[in-house]
């Protein structure tokens, strides 16, 4: 069966068979059921990976969804360019991870699991988390400014993000101008956050076990936005839908 393809690389759109046994129909019939089944492996895989403790569970099932993904489009499927699906995923992965880490420690501070977790993460990297831990009035981190990044990015910074990630794998054109825009806060969050852990080094690295090195290889992936704005304004936007 052969296809044609309109633009080049990952931003072309596959369009009807020109020859074959299989009608236009039955061609994107088989193609939605391919990239649903991608879709479950890559769901479940980035739920895994979100949760941060199963993340080994989550990798392996994550890349089983892009070999099939990848699979169901060299034989000649009608599935989503494989770097929306990378860029999606990573997006709505790192708003999870964020959420759910920000989320603990601004609403379920005085649980075990954050009096013991998360006070020992704080004595390996980030004194914010460990020095005087639980001494504020709303509990928690007690690092100078970091309750206000926390409701800001929980509350509306993350959320806007899923929203978009999801609607970016839709291919829908909502989807992809709030990736850019969320994306682009991304970069201010990432600049502002810096900036105050450098401002208050003295609270947040001093006497930790792996200070700047171990806070660096924990939050590296948070480099998404960086990583995904290129793509996002150099892409042909025809692909996405109204």
């Amino acid at each position: 069966m052969a296809f044609t393809r309109n633009g080049s690389g990952a931003g072309g759109v596959m369009t009807s068979p020109t020859s074959g046994g299989l009608s236009y129909n039955q061609h994107e019939e088989e193609s939605t059921l391919a990239q649903r089944q991608a879709d479950k492996w890559l769901i479940a895989g980035t739920a895994f990976m979100g949760t941060m403790v199963f993340g080994i569970i989550g990798l392996p099932m994550f890349l089983r969804g892009l070999y099939l993904q990848r699979k169901a489009g060299r034989s000649g499927m009608s599935v989503r360019p494989i770097m929306v699906t990378l860029i999606g995923y990573l997006v709505i992965l790192d708003a999870f991870i964020n959420s759910i880490g920000w989320g603990l420690d601004l609403m379920a501070n005085h649980s075990i699991l954050n009096r013991v977790f998360f006070t020992a993460w704080g004595n390996y990297a980030d004194n914010g988390y460990f020095w005087e831990y639980n001494s504020l009035f709303i509990g928690g981190t007690s690092a100078p400014g970091e309750k206000g990044w926390e409701i800001a990015c929980v509350f509306v910074v993350f959320p806007m993000r899923i929203a978009a990630g999801i609607a970016f794998l839709q291919m829908k054109r909502w989807g992809h101008q709030w990736l850019i825009v969320t994306c682009w806060m991304g970069v201010v969050i990432w600049v502002g956050y810096v900036v105050n852990m450098t401002m208050y080094a003295d609270i947040r690295f001093d006497g930790t076990i792996a200070p700047v090195v171990g806070w660096w290889a924990f939050d590296i992936f948070y480099i998404t936005p960086f990583l995904a704005i290129p793509y996002l304004h150099t892409v042909n936007r025809e692909i996405f839908a109204d």
